[in-house]
């Protein structure tokens, strides 16, 4: 978590023509993403993310941005765009828009039914308007043009900001998939099309980017799925991210090949894979997906959960179960997928989950990447496996 700076007072007066950008949030950490775009007192909000609490922070459920600064110019704020749908990006819409509700929100598709179905909690109806790669839209003073860029997550945007003060790019969250499973990939020729007319700030954003090398692809994870698949002997429960769109279909293809039905567990992973499947994002066979309280009908070996939890939050599914806090109750040869990598700051809540899994059966617990998953040794039918794919959250 970032620390503030009292030594450094409050900044200057902006000059005529010049443009301030604001960080809220994000900077140093992984949560709570927050940027502000200033021009002739006009103001344009990048993201509006949440931050999850650490474990030397009990009683704390979410980590606001601080709008500190914010809360007496809420009338100069043209709108907030929203680069995507994780909750590090808008998690924190809510609670700004109890101080305005008409604050326009702008972004894809996908972006906006998510938070328009996170809004519906808080009784709040927004003013949406939305956008698609290719696309510029004059926003007060700034005129902002949307690029595509591949993520963990579908219609994901980046964000080119022109003023006469210069062009500033956001690229929001991104990563180089070379073989996306939509076949939606970075736009590069976009990136270097603005780099040519000059960009005069860039601010990037892309977690592990320090990792030499490629990213896996996305489709990689089919093959380790269903060898995993293929070995479990009773129930297959897989922790994702809920908002892992892309992921989950994988899940749901191979256990339609096993002869597998799905039921999802979590509030925010049902209500996601509603929106996700509605639009079309989601393919789901006919009769695969069920209610989870039809589970004890069938057998265990025709069984598959996903559910949330995969960074070891504590009120998520996967962590009650793993704390016997659940109505769904692992026993032994049970086969527990954790779907996600790691996100860093998270590995001792991840390891205590596993931990807690071990209790309740004979566990042998695997983390790799995708590659060396597909070449693991299977493990033996009476364990409780916990298995880790490291395809990067970038």
């Amino acid at each position: 978590m970032s620390h503030p700076h009292p030594e450094l007072g409050a900044p200057p007066k902006l000059p005529k023509g010049g443009l301030r950008v604001t960080p809220l949030g994000g900077l140093g950490e992984i949560g709570r993403n927050m940027t502000v775009f200033e021009y002739e007192g006009r103001l344009l909000i990048v993201d509006c993310g949440v931050l999850f609490p650490e474990e030397e922070q009990p009683g704390v459920d979410l980590i606001l941005p601080d709008f500190t600064t914010l809360v007496d110019r809420l009338d100069d704020v043209e709108a907030i765009v929203l680069t995507h749908g994780h909750e590090d990006h808008i998690g924190g819409v809510p609670y700004l828009l109890r101080l305005k509700p008409d604050i326009p929100l702008i972004g894809s598709k996908l972006t906006l039914a998510l938070i328009e179905a996170k809004l519906q909690e808080h009784r709040i109806r927004p003013y949406t308007l939305e956008v698609a790669e290719g696309r510029r839209e004059d926003v007060g003073p700034f005129d902002c043009e949307f690029v595509a860029v591949n993520h963990s997550i579908p219609d994901a945007l980046a964000v080119a900001i022109r003023t006469p003060a210069g062009l500033a790019v956001h690229t929001g969250d991104f990563k180089m998939d070379q073989l996306p499973m939509d076949g939606r990939l970075t736009d590069l020729h976009a990136f270097a099309r603005l780099s040519e007319e000059g960009i005069d700030l860039l601010l990037s954003d892309s977690t592990n980017a320090e990792v030499p090398g490629f990213v896996p692809a996305e489709r990689d994870i089919s093959n380790v799925l269903r060898g995993v698949f293929a070995n479990a002997r009773k129930r297959i429960i897989v922790a994702s991210f809920a908002s892992h769109i892309h992921r989950v279909q994988q899940i749901l293809d191979a256990a339609h090949e096993h002869g597998r039905k799905v039921a999802f567990v979590g509030r925010s992973m049902v209500r996601n894979m509603g929106i996700a499947r509605d639009l079309g994002y989601l393919r789901v066979p006919s009769g695969l997906v069920v209610d989870v309280k039809t589970l004890d009908d069938l057998p265990d070996d025709k069984v598959v959960l996903i559910c949330t939890g995969s960074q070891g939050e504590p009120m998520a599914a996967l962590s009650r179960m793993a704390n016997r806090d659940h109505q769904i109750r692992i026993v032994q040869g049970d086969t527990v997928i954790l779907a996600s990598s790691l996100i860093p700051g998270n590995e001792n809540a991840v390891y205590r989950v596993i931990n807690g899994l071990s209790r309740w059966g004979r566990t042998s617990s695997t983390r790799a990447t995708p590659r060396s998953m597909s070449r693991a040794t299977p493990r033996p039918a009476n364990c409780c496996t916990s298995t880790t794919s490291a395809s990067r959250r970038t």
